[in-house]
């Protein structure tokens, strides 16, 4: 008997499924009027091909014991049963606590996995931790994470400048001009934190264009562009850019003065640098043009088209992930300062429109239901993206937004629910970092390079194998979450793993509470729905209806928000949350830094990499390593849909055709990217919906080292991971973010035999 279709969800939306011909049969929820394509990947999550059977165990680990290896991804691997597997990681962290204390373990776990709220694999790894003392933690995010640290400084620690932005509905009826810097890409409001139901970005975005609203994307790439003005700018000049607007607007007299002495502080700071009496350097329309490409005619047009019309400025968060990345949000808001339409409706500033599929949406403005992570004790953390950084250089010093820490002497690394291979930068520096830890323990379903780094590998359920609540803090929806098929394997829920981890550690009472994991699933939802009935007065499902609806909708807020209306109306009484209580467009506590790398009011600062450089002699082209069209970030680079998407078996890198020419390449070959760092294969995919001197490799395809390639700087990666070339280095010295959206190469057409993708294989085993 063909068994019915069930619910579930994803980061990508909700849908249903039915165990069908030995897989999965996956259709769009019936409520999402725009889902996405991202679906048709999810076959395959229960692939054997690709997963990972039994726990497995290192085999030079095994024989050897903990230590630095150099061995973590090359080495062979052994199946261990269950029992095996729990007493060996036991009595590793056992020896890592009492020897090091919880501040030698790295509770990274950075990843977005299910969207489900119980089976959070941050959470329940972070759980377990804290029951056994504590860890180190990550702070920020890959993300987001220079606008996670400079906008509490310039709006307010509680304005959040990634949610509760103007609507979308707002912006259809009350703007003419939406300024984009690094555009509007649709590609990726398919995917949000914990799903959305139903998408509706798409059909907002193309209604405020066809009901006449301009958007003038900036952006190297076309595709960035929802269909109107495109200004193909340099990569990483937005800032600059930015500041010849404002020259044009102050030296014109086209700046709001009223709104700059009412609601910021620092405007004579800002006009003294952009008009040049603080430096002697004007930051004029010609001097913006030679740095971003965009002439100087037209940035003053534009200028002058954004006084004059009611207008949006945004910024994408790709902009701020790159070095310097504070800048472009805080230029961005000085910008929207200096016209003076900030807290208007349809007006001012936005920041992640494009980024994400709740930007512009409400939700219900409801907490979800939340697997507590309980209290760590361990004061130690690091910004995400400088985990390397810690692993290679314990001890050391590093500065950190008005502060010096230190980076502690991690002995243990314990992952969960992510793919540093895909998040993290120069991948030929990271697996050297890795090799410096006694023990990589790694949760993985798949057999990913982060898999095969690791010593201890513990196969886990996808969603596709559980029972869960989806939610997320920008829906308005929760969806019950059903197994589509029995797990794959030997593998186990992360829970199920960790809860006999505390047992074996004598801590299960602390980490379950007695409850099984269905009976945790069940006592979120009643203590959520318990306090949530009260906040929206309505009366909500028990736990057994919801499990048996195929959806539950709740009751959104109006579409009628606009960014910091409320500070514009009384600014007096509802004061933002910096040390002067409005916008600074100078900061004092920034300044008083002394970063030489982030000033205390926004700046241009030329970037070390970037086609004005003079490493641009040696490597002509830059790389834009953004997010994937067929894919999230790394997961299921195996589907359907992300492979529909590559060219020649791996990675597709879109090049201009005059830059193709002069290297002799043609639509379709596999192509070499190369740089100090490392290189990788490619295929070629050819447009001029690209700026020329540009390439675009999208993130997230599975580490795939051709052994003996490339001994220095690191072996070929064959499957066009872009992460080989990109650098790691903190966007300055108050974020620490990650930089990992541009990086300059070379690009050659790929001659001799092409190695074979084989990212997706397991790896080798052996037995004792």
């Amino acid at each position: 008997m063909t068994p019915p279709f069930v619910t579930s969800s994803s980061h990508w939306g909700a849908f249903e499924a039915r165990a069908h011909d030995g897989g999965v049969q996956v259709r769009p929820h019936p409520a999402d009027p725009d889902p996405s394509p991202l679906l048709h990947n999810l076959a395959a999550a229960v692939d054997p091909a690709v997963r990972i059977a039994r726990p497995a165990v290192r085999a030079g680990w095994l024989r050897n014991g903990p230590g630095p290896s150099p061995d973590r991804g090359r080495d062979e691997f052994v199946e261990v049963e269950w029992a095996e597997l729990v007493e060996l990681l036991a009595g590793e962290l056992r020896r890592v606590y009492a020897e090091r204390g919880p501040q030698g373990i790295y509770g990274g776990s950075y990843g977005w996995a299910s969207a489900g709220r119980f089976h959070h694999a941050q959470s329940q790894l972070k759980r377990f931790l804290n029951c056994l003392g504590g860890f180190v933690r990550s702070i920020n995010n890959y993300s987001f994470g220079a606008t996670a640290v400079i906008m509490p400084h310039v709006l307010g620690a509680d304005i959040d400048t990634t949610e509760g932005l103007t609507d979308w509905p707002v912006i259809r009826e009350h703007t003419e001009l939406i300024v984009a810097f690094g555009g509007i890409p649709r590609k990726n409001t398919a995917v949000s934190p914990g799903g959305i139901a139903q998408h509706h970005v798409g059909e907002h975005l193309t209604q405020a264009v066809a009901g006449g609203v301009d958007v003038v994307a900036v952006s190297p790439l076309r595709d960035d562009s929802p269909g109107t003005t495109w200004l193909p700018i340099r990569p990483a000049s937005d800032v600059a850019m930015m500041l010849g607007l404002m020259h044009t607007l102050f030296t014109e007299e086209l700046h709001d003065q009223a709104f700059l002495d009412r609601f910021t502080v620092g405007a004579p700071q800002l006009r003294s640098y952009v008009l040049g009496t603080a430096d002697g350097v004007a930051k004029s329309a010609e001097w913006a043009a030679q740095r971003c490409d965009v002439p100087a005619a037209d940035i003053r047009a534009l200028a002058r088209r954004m006084a004059a019309q009611r207008t949006l400025v945004t910024v994408t968060w790709s902009l701020q992930r790159a070095e310097h990345g504070e800048q472009a949000p805080w230029a961005g808001v000085a910008l929207a300062s200096v016209l003076g339409q900030i807290g208007l409706p349809g007006r001012g500033f936005g920041h992640g429109y494009g980024s994400t599929a709740d930007i512009g949406v409400p939700g219900a403005g409801i907490r979800v239901p939340t697997f507590p992570q309980g209290p760590n004790p361990v004061a130690e953390f690091i910004p995400v993206a400088r985990v390397a950084d810690m692993l290679l250089h314990p001890g050391e010093e590093f500065a950190y937004n008005g502060t010096t820490l230190r980076y502690p002497d991690i002995g243990l690394v314990y992952w969960a629910g992510g793919n540093p291979f895909h998040h993290h930068q120069d991948i030929n520096r990271l697996r050297r970092a890795l090799a410096r830890v006694d023990t990589v323990v790694v949760h993985e379903p798949f057999w990913t390079a982060t898999a095969k780094h690791a010593d201890i590998v513990i196969p886990v359920t996808t969603t596709l194998e559980r029972t869960d609540i989806g939610a997320a803090r920008g829906d308005h929806h929760l969806v019950p979450m059903h197994p589509v098929v029995d797990p794959v394997g030997q593998s186990r829920d992360d829970h199920e793993v960790l809860a006999d981890l505390a047992r074996a550690l004598g801590v299960e009472k602390e980490f379950t509470e007695g409850r099984t994991a269905h009976e945790w699933i069940e006592h979120l939802y009643e203590s959520w729905a318990e306090v949530t009935e009260p906040r929206i007065n309505t009366a909500l499902p028990t736990y057994a209806q919801f499990r048996k609806s195929p959806l539950l909708t709740l009751p959104a807020m109006a579409a009628d928000r606009t960014f910091l209306e409320h500070f514009r109306a009384d600014p007096d009484g509802r004061p933002l949350s910096t040390p002067s209580g409005r916008i600074e467009l100078f900061s004092e506590v920034v300044a008083g830094f002394g970063y030489d790398d982030c000033p205390g009011h926004p700046s241009w600062l030329e970037p070390d990499e970037w086609l004005g450089s003079p490493l641009a002699q040696q490597w002509p082209l830059h790389l834009i390593a953004n997010q994937p069209r067929g894919r999230l970030h790394s997961q299921l680079d195996a589907g359907a849909e992300s492979r529909r998407h590559k060219v020649a078996g791996r990675e597709a890198v879109v090049i201009h055709p005059a830059d193709a020419a002069e290297r002799g390449i043609a639509d379709g070959d596999v192509v070499r990217l190369f740089n100090a760092r490392g290189s990788c294969l490619a295929g070629a995919r050819l447009t001029d919906g690209i700026r020329r001197g540009v390439v675009q490799l999208p993130t997230g395809s599975w580490y795939d080292p051709v052994p003996g390639s490339e001994p220095r700087p690191g072996e070929l990666c064959a499957n066009g991971n872009p992460n080989v070339l990109t650098r790691d280095h903190g966007t300055s010295r108050l974020a620490q973010g990650c930089t990992g959206q541009h990086a300059l190469v070379q690009v050659e057409r790929f001659e001799g035999e092409v190695p074979p993708v084989r990212a997706y294989d397991p790896p080798r085993f052996t037995t004792r």
